[in-house]
Order: structure tokens, then C-alpha cells, then sequence
């Protein structure tokens, strides 16, 4: 059974598939969910973080949530991921992010959390600042290897994207050439070491926008080639093909997200190829806001767009695109989370 959950501005909609047909439930209305992800080898077990409500967990892949470290996240839960390679026991090692900017790091299922310090006595801390409102920041994304336990990866919007070897105990500060700005971040089982990074940089600096490293970070290179939007926001890779991305792209984040001016696209790049603009089968540009994408692991080829004119997917490893037959929402909300898992 294929389970989707999709975070919205003011809620969470959890969809499951049962004999061709999908079933819609609302969960956690009112809190803003900022990310949503499931632990890969127990795909029932569901967190949420949210902006005004912490910290959320499902047991029984998204029927009832209850609200998990009370005592740990006093401010807003911007960022969750949970390891494929560490485990502790029956869970993955699960880390969260927040702002201010801070990662937690818990190993027994979201009970107890302990912070990982020294992240804002980085030589770059100081330079941190989230535009919208300058006078903080906080953790945008987190990757873990799949390759290398304990090697994190953490984006802060805005101002670096660090990394640990040692599962979050010592905090490497960004490089020289590395993203600014990323907004997704992805790894891949079958490229080990390589990161991919859809970022804002190139609002400032056009071709800077996408970049991609093949040492774990140390060491980056722009692909630009076929974009004509330089602030990338979503990013998926294809399961199956490590060679295979999608990114969602505006020309400034006013267009990425407001909807009174919002104008967004998707593109497709594989090996050999430039970046290509994708439109079949998805909505106008006009009046769309930036979609968050995903990857099922359990479906080679196969990318979904959570966009606020619907829910997206592609067979065909993102050269075309179909609605899928549920009613997401019955007004307009701007996607923050997508996590598309088997089983649950």
C-alpha cells in the first residue's frame, strides 16, 4: 500500500490507496508542518515537525499522532530526518532541526533527545540570517548518508550547508565553494559520497542555484546549463538512477511563493543531458507555487510534485507528469513536506 503525506501550510493530509481508490485524512490542523519523513524500516512510524506545535510521532503510519519532546523543543521544529544505517535497537536514529538553529538527535523513537551542540560557535554563525525575518535562522534541511553512519548533513537558512562525521558529536564549517542557501538537500545509496543541493544562491549569482558535490561536501560544481530559474527550492533523485534529478525553480521567492504572484516551473536533468523545463501534464506556471518533490524508494522512476494546485506524479522519471484522483484541500495552501512511503 502506498502512503502519502503531505504537509501543507495549516495542516497534514495523510492519503493511503486501498482498491484503486484514495482515502484523505486531516491531521494536525492549525500547527504548520514544516517536514514530514518516515523511518525507512519501519514505515508506520511517522514525525512531523511543525512550526507552532513541536514536535509530532505516529506509531500507526499517520491514524493518531501524539506530541513527542516537550522538554527538548521549545522553539519551532523546522526540520526532521531519520538515518537508513544508524539504528539503535528497534528505531532509526532520528534528528531534528529548529530555529534558532539546532539539531537533536534521539535513538529510541523521538523519547528522549539530546542536542547536538556547537553548531552556532561555527566561525560562519554570525552571518546566519533568514531574510524574511533577519534576525534569526534555522536548520532548512537534514540528509544522512546512506553509505557512512553518522555522517550528517545540515542546511541553514541561510548561510551554510555543515556536515558531522561522527553522527552530530563535531560540526565541520561550510567550504568555501559550497551552498549558501539549500533548500533541499539529497543523498543517494548508489552514488556514495555525492550530495545534491537545490539552493538560492543563484538568485544572486545566475547558474549557482543547483550544486552537487562528489566527495561528501569538501568539494562542489555548478550545473546550470538548461535553467533559466535560478532559485531552486525542491529536489528529488530517481531511486533507481542516481543520474536522474528534478528540481522545482522560480525566479525569486516572491514568484516561488506567494500566491498572488506565484509563477513556478519544474526541470529534469540526466546523465549526458542538460537541464530540461517540464511541463506535460502538469498545471500552468501562472499561479503555481514551488513544488516540494519526493522519490518513493520502493518505486524506481517513478517522482511526485506536491504543488498547491494538486498532487503530481510521474512514471516515467520526471518527463511527464499526471494529477492523482484526490481532492487535496478545498483552498489554495502552499506545500512545505512531502514523504511517499510502501507499507505503514
Amino acid at each position: 500500500m502506498t502512503r502519502i503525506y503531505a504537509a501543507m501550510a495549516e495542516e497534514l493530509l495523510v492519503a493511503s490507496r486501498r482498491d484503486g481508490s484514495w482515502r484523505i485524512e486531516r491531521r494536525l490542523l492549525g500547527s504548520s508542518p514544516q517536514s514530514v519523513v518516515a523511518d525507512p524500516s519501519r514505515p508506520e512510524v511517522v514525525y512531523c515537525g511543525t512550526f507552532d506545535q513541536g514536535l509530532w510521532r505516529s506509531m500507526d503510519a499517520g491514524g493518531s499522532w501524539e506530541h513527542i519532546g516537550e522538554d527538548a523543543f521549545r522553539d519551532p521544529v523546522t526540520a526532521v530526518a531519520v538515518s537508513t544505517v544508524e539504528r539503535v535497537g528497534e528505531y532509526g536514529v532520528v534528528y531534528a532541526g529548529t530555529e534558532l538553529s539546532a539539531v537533536y538527535r534521539s535513538e529510541d523513537g523521538g523519547e528522549s533527545w539530546r542536542e547536538l551542540g556547537g553548531l552556532r560557535e561555527l566561525p560562519s554563525a554570525p552571518e546566519w540570517s533568514f531574510p524574511p525575518r533577519p534576525e534569526t535562522h534555522h536548520v532548512r534541511w537534514i540528509s544522512t548518508d546512506p553509505n557512512s553512519p553518522g555522517r550528517v548533513f545540515v542546511a541553514i537558512e541561510a548561510g551554510a550547508l555543515i556536515r558531522s562525521l561522527d553522527g552530530g558529536e563535531t560540526w565541520e564549517d561550510r567550504t568555501p565553494d559550497g551552498p549558501r542557501d539549500t533548500h533541499t538537500l539529497a543523498t543517494h545509496k548508489d552514488a556514495p559520497g555525492r550530495l545534491y543541493s537545490a539552493a538560492g544562491d543563484g538568485l544572486m549569482s545566475p547558474g549557482r542555484g543547483y550544486a552537487q558535490s562528489d566527495d561528501a561536501g569538501t568539494n562542489w560544481r555548478r550545473i546550470s546549463e538548461g535553467l533559466r530559474h535560478h532559485y531552486l527550492v525542491g529536489l528529488a533523485v530517481d531511486p533507481g538512477d542516481p543520474e536522474t534529478v528534478v528540481v522545482s525553480a522560480a525566479s525569486s521567492p516572491w514568484e516561488a511563493y506567494n500566491i498572488r504572484a506565484a509563477e513556478s516551473t519544474i526541470y529534469r536533468k540526466t546523465a549526458g543531458e542538460p537541464w530540461r523545463e517540464v511541463r506535460m501534464g502538469l498545471p500552468d506556471v501562472e499561479g503555481r507555487t514551488v513544488a516540494v518533490l519526493a522519490a518513493n524508494q520502493d518505486e524506481p522512476g517513478v517522482f511526485y510534485a506536491l504543488t498547491n494546485k494538486g498532487l503530481y506524479r510521474s512514471p516515467d522519471a520526471g518527463l511527464s507528469w499526471e494529477r492523482l484522483g484526490l481532492s487535496l484541500y478545498d483552498h489554495y495552501q502552499r506545500p512545505t513536506g512531502l514523504a511517499v512511503v510502501e507499507g505503514g
